[in-house]
């Protein structure tokens, strides 16, 4: 939900405004950038080996591999958290570039939603693998390690925009595209694997309310 209602309102609002105040049309940097990320995405998707939560083993995408079912649940994750990055490092790099379209409410607010989202996503690394009999500590490492791709993508989105200004209403929207296939290919089939399908329901109009407010208020 989080990842949802950031994609249009932390990013892809902005991008249309910043096209036009450019005067592009305002549909077609975020297109063409929407459809970049998430083809950005696919790509990871298919040639990074990974297994997402609560799924079989023999459910594994990407390369067939011999891999330990723990490092493909961490490459799972760690695809999840590479657009959460980007999208963080884009919108403040618009701000310090100072497009007025990014706002300083805007960027902090899409940080503290990410922020709250990755608790759980750092959960969902560490508990399987403490079930499988990973010690607390190495459960709990492998849980933060798994995003340690937000910081490094965050500072090359960021960089990006600071380098080629021109390309922060695409860049906004690539974040965007590259979030909502995260969340239609690998969030929501993980959330429909066992009974408790209507309390993932809730929590997702929960993180879309969270995120909605945020930015509404702070942006």
């Amino acid at each position: 939900g989080v990842m949802i209602a950031a994609s249009y309102w932390s990013l892809l609002a902005p991008s249309i405004e910043m096209s036009e105040a450019m005067g592009l049309p305002g549909w077609l940097p975020p297109a063409v950038g929407f459809g970049c990320g998430a083809l950005f995405i696919y790509a990871l998707d298919r040639f990074i080996p990974h297994l997402h939560i609560n799924f079989d083993p023999s459910n594994t995408e990407g390369p067939k591999v011999e891999w330990r079912r723990t490092t493909l649940l961490i490459l799972a994750i760690t695809l999840h958290n590479i657009p959460e990055g980007l999208a963080v490092g884009v919108l403040f790099g618009g701000v310090a570039a100072g497009i007025p379209e990014a706002t300083i409410g805007g960027a902090v607010a899409l940080e503290i939603g990410i922020g709250l989202q990755n608790f759980p996503e750092g959960i969902a690394v560490a508990m399987p693998l403490r079930r499988q009999g990973v010690s607390r500590f190495r459960s709990f490492w492998y849980g933060q390690l798994s995003a340690i791709v937000e910081p490094i993508a965050g500072v090359i989105g960021a960089a990006a925009v600071l380098w080629m200004q021109p390309v922060l209403p695409y860049a906004l929207a690539f974040a965007a595209g590259a979030m909502i296939y995260v969340v239609i290919e690998e969030v929501v089939p993980e959330t429909q694997q066992d009974r408790y399908t209507d309390v993932a329901t809730l929590g997702f109009i929960g993180g879309f309310i969270v995120m909605m407010v945020l930015d509404v208020a702070l942006g």
